[in-house]
C-alpha cells in the first residue's frame, strides 16, 4: 500500500468517519467526539495510517470552519445581530479579557518570559467555535440562553482574532516579523497599523454595499438557469473569495465567511444556500477534527504524562471557574451557566494558528508550543464528554431544563399555509387566501417569480420544494396546509414523498395536469387532488349551455354534479389504471351514468323549483349517503 497516494488517504479518512461516528453517536458521544477518536486511532503513534500529510489536510479541512462561519453568519438577520451586541460584546469581552488576565500571570510564574505568557493567555482564552456549534446542534440547544450566550462569546472570539494577530508580532523579542501561516504575503502587510485598521472596516463596510447591490443581483441571475450545481458554484465561489480577500489583508478568513454570510442573512436565497454549502461543510468539519485526533503526540504523553495532564486539568478548570463567574454576573440561571461553561472551558481550533504564528514569531519557544497544541487538543477530546456529563448528571440534579429563547423567534412571522410554485395557478391561490386574510409562504425555484414576490413584500423563499430543509426553514412544522401548484409532476411526487416522511401532520393540496398525473399523485397518497383545466373547462361548458338557452339555476346544478361525480369516479379510476380494458369499461360507465343522472336531474326539475341552489346540493349528498348505507 502507498500511503502517500492522495485515494488510498481520501479512502482512509472516510473510512475513519464512516465507522467511528456511528459507534460515537450510538453511546451517545456525538460525532466530534467520534472524529476525534478516529484520527487519534488512525494516527501516526497508533495505527499509522495517517501521518505527516496530516497537518497539510488539517490546513486544507480548516475550510469547514470557515463554511460553518458562513453558515452562521446566514442564520444572522443584521437585526438579530444587534440585538445580541450586548452578550457578544459584554459576554464574550469579559471572557477573553479575564481569561487572558488570568492565564498571562501563571505563565509568567512558570518561568516564561511576559511576551510570551501574554501570547500563551490570548491563544488558550479562545475556544473552539467548530466543537462547540456543532456538539450545541446536535443536542438541540442552540437555541436556549446557555446555548445562545456561549454562541455570543464564540462569535467575540472569533473577531477578536483580529487584533491578537496584530499584537503577537508586536511581541516578537526581534525586528524578524513572518507572515500568517499559509500566506505569502499580505497586501497590507506594510501599511501602519492605524492604515490596516481603516482598511479592514473598509472591507467590512463595502461587505454590505456589495451584497445589496451586486452579490443579490448575480445570484438572482445564477437561479434563473435552475442549475442547481451553478448555484452550488457560485455558494463556493463567493466564500473562497471572501476568505482569500480576507488572508491578503491579514483578517481570520473565518471571520470573513460570517461577514458575508451576514451580508446574504436577508436574501431570498439564503435558505437553498445553506441546503448546498451544508453537505461540504460537514465533511471538511469531519476531516479537520480527524486531523486534530492525528495530530495528538502521543510520544509527548508517555514523556511528560504529568507536565500535559496537569496542564489539561489547569486550563479546564480555570476557564470553567471562569466562565460560571460570568455568567453569574450576567445573572444567567443555574442551568444555562453550566451548560454554558461546560461548552467553552476548551482551546480552540484557533489556538493551533496563533501558536503557530506565535511560533514563527519567535515569540513562544517550539517545545512550549508542541506541549500547548497537545493540551488544546486533549481538552477538545474531553469537551464533548463534559458535556454529556453536564447533560445526564448535573443538570437532572437541578430539576431544570434548558429553555429555547422565546425571544429569538419574536418577529419571526410563521404562516399556516406553505405554497409551493408561483405560477398561473399559486398566484391565483395565493390572492385569494390573503384577500381572505390568510397569508401563505410561497416556495418557488424561479429566480423572477422570487424577486417579484419579494419586492411585493410576501415571504418567500428560493430553491427546492422537495428539499426538508428548506421546507423546515419555512416553517412546515408549525403550517397546516402544503398548496403544491407545480406543473411537474415528477417534483410534486418528490415534495410529497418528502412532506409524508418528515411532515406528515400537513394537509396536501396537490395540482394535476391530467388524468395520469391524478391518478400517480393519488397513488402518493394525496387525496386532494385538482386538475389545472378542469375549473375553466367546466365553466366554458357551463357558459356554452346557457348561451344555447338552459336557464342559469339549471346549469349550475348540473355542472356541481358532474364536478362532484367526476372527481369521485377518478378515485375508482385509479384503483383499474394498471388493466386497460377493466380501465376503458369503467371510464365508459361512468360516462352513461353520469349522462343518466344529469337526464335525471333535468326531468326532476319541477320537484326542486323552491330549492336554492345549496340546499339542492345538500339533498342529493344526503340522496347519496342513503344509497350507499
Amino acid at each position: 500500500m502507498q500511503q502517500g497516494n492522495f485515494l488510498f488517504q481520501a479512502f482512509i479518512y472516510l473510512l475513519a468517519a464512516v465507522v467511528s461516528v456511528p459507534v460515537a453517536k450510538r453511546l451517545g458521544l456525538g460525532s466530534v467526539l467520534g472524529y476525534l477518536l478516529a484520527g487519534v486511532i488512525m494516527g501516526p503513534f497508533i495505527l499509522g495510517f495517517i501521518g505527516d500529510e496530516g497537518q497539510d489536510i488539517m490546513h486544507f479541512a480548516e475550510f469547514g470552519v470557515v463554511m460553518m462561519l458562513f453558515l452562521i453568519g446566514l442564520e444572522l438577520q443584521p437585526a438579530k445581530l444587534w440585538r445580541l451586541r450586548i452578550p457578544i460584546l459584554g459576554l464574550g469581552g469579559a471572557q477573553v479579557g479575564v481569561t487572558t488576565l488570568v492565564f498571562t500571570p501563571v505563565g509568567i510564574a512558570l518561568g516564561l518570559p511576559w511576551q510570551a505568557s501574554l501570547a500563551i493567555g490570548l491563544a488558550l482564552a479562545l475556544s473552539s467555535t467548530a466543537l462547540v456549534m456543532q456538539s450545541l446542534a446536535e443536542k438541540n440547544l442552540t437555541k436556549t440562553i446557555g446555548g445562545r450566550n456561549a454562541f455570543s462569546v464564540l462569535l467575540f472570539q472569533d473577531i477578536a482574532v483580529i487584533p491578537i494577530l496584530a499584537i503577537l508580532p508586536l511581541l516578537a523579542p526581534s525586528n524578524v516579523v513572518e507572515s500568517l501561516p499559509g500566506n505569502s504575503f499580505s497586501w497590507i502587510e506594510s501599511f501602519p497599523f492605524w492604515a490596516k485598521t481603516l482598511v479592514v472596516i473598509g472591507v467590512f463596510a463595502g461587505f454590505f454595499f456589495i451584497g445589496k447591490y451586486l452579490i443579490r443581483p448575480l445570484f438572482h441571475v445564477i437561479a434563473k438557469t435552475r442549475l442547481t450545481e451553478i448555484f452550488t458554484a457560485a455558494a463556493l465561489l463567493l466564500i473562497i473569495g471572501t476568505a482569500l480577500l480576507m488572508t491578503k489583508i491579514g483578517v481570520s478568513p473565518a471571520l470573513g465567511a460570517f461577514m458575508a454570510g451576514v451580508m446574504l442573512a436577508q436574501s431570498e436565497y439564503r435558505h437553498e444556500l445553506e441546503t448546498n454549502i451544508l453537505p461540504f461543510k460537514g465533511l471538511l468539519l469531519g476531516l479537520f477534527f480527524i486531523s486534530v485526533g492525528a495530530s495528538l503526540n502521543l510520544r509527548l504523553l508517555t514523556a511528560e504524562p504529568i507536565l500535559v495532564f496537569s496542564l489539561v486539568g489547569a486550563l479546564i478548570v480555570l476557564k470553567f471557574i471562569i466562565l460560571m463567574v460570568i455568567g453569574r454576573i450576567f445573572k444567567m440561571k443555574a442551568d444555562s451557566t453550566l451548560l454554558f461553561a461546560f461548552s467553552l472551558a476548551q482551546g480552540g481550533e484557533f489556538a493551533f494558528i496563533l501558536l503557530s504564528f506565535a511560533l514563527q514569531n519567535n515569540v513562544i519557544p517550539s517545545e512550549v508550543v508542541e506541549i500547548l497544541i497537545a493540551v488544546t487538543v486533549i481538552t477538545m477530546l474531553l469537551t464533548p464528554v463534559f458535556m454529556l456529563i453536564n447533560e445526564r448528571l448535573i443538570q437532572p440534579r437541578f430539576g431544570t431544563k434548558e429553555k429555547e429563547d422565546e425571544v429569538d423567534e419574536s418577529g419571526i412571522e410563521k404562516n399556516s399555509v406553505i405554497i409551493a410554485g408561483f405560477g398561473n395557478m399559486g398566484s391565483v391561490v395565493g390572492r385569494f387566501l390573503q384577500a381572505n386574510g390568510v397569508k401563505a409562504t410561497f416556495l418557488d425555484i424561479d429566480a423572477d417569480n422570487v424577486e417579484l414576490l419579494r419586492k411585493l413584500g410576501i415571504k418567500v423563499y428560493y430553491g427546492d420544494a422537495s428539499r426538508r430543509s428548506l421546507l423546515q426553514a419555512a416553517g412546515a412544522e408549525e403550517a397546516e396546509l402544503l398548496i403544491i401548484t407545480l406543473n411537474d409532476l415528477d417534483k410534486t411526487l418528490a415534495i410529497v414523498d418528502t412532506v409524508h416522511k418528515y411532515f406528515p401532520h400537513l394537509t396536501i393540496l396537490s395540482r394535476a395536469s391530467g388524468w395520469e398525473s391524478v391518478y400517480d399523485i393519488i397513488d402518493a397518497g394525496v387525496h386532494d387532488v385538482y386538475r389545472e383545466n378542469f375549473d375553466s373547462a367546466l365553466h366554458m361548458g357551463k357558459d356554452a349551455l346557457i348561451k344555447l338557452g338552459f336557464r342559469a339555476f339549471q346549469v349550475s346544478r348540473a355542472s356541481k354534479r358532474f364536478a362532484k361525480h367526476d372527481k369521485m369516479a377518478l378515485y375508482e379510476f385509479a384503483k383499474t389504471r394498471h388493466d386497460h380494458n377493466s380501465h376503458l369499461n369503467k371510464i365508459r360507465t361512468h360516462f352513461e351514468e353520469l349522462e343518466k343522472l344529469i337526464q335525471r336531474e333535468q326531468e326532476d326539475k319541477h320537484q326542486h323549483k323552491n330549492l336554492d341552489w345549496d340546499t339542492l346540493s345538500r339533498v342529493t349528498e344526503q340522496k347519496q349517503l342513503a344509497r350507499k348505507k
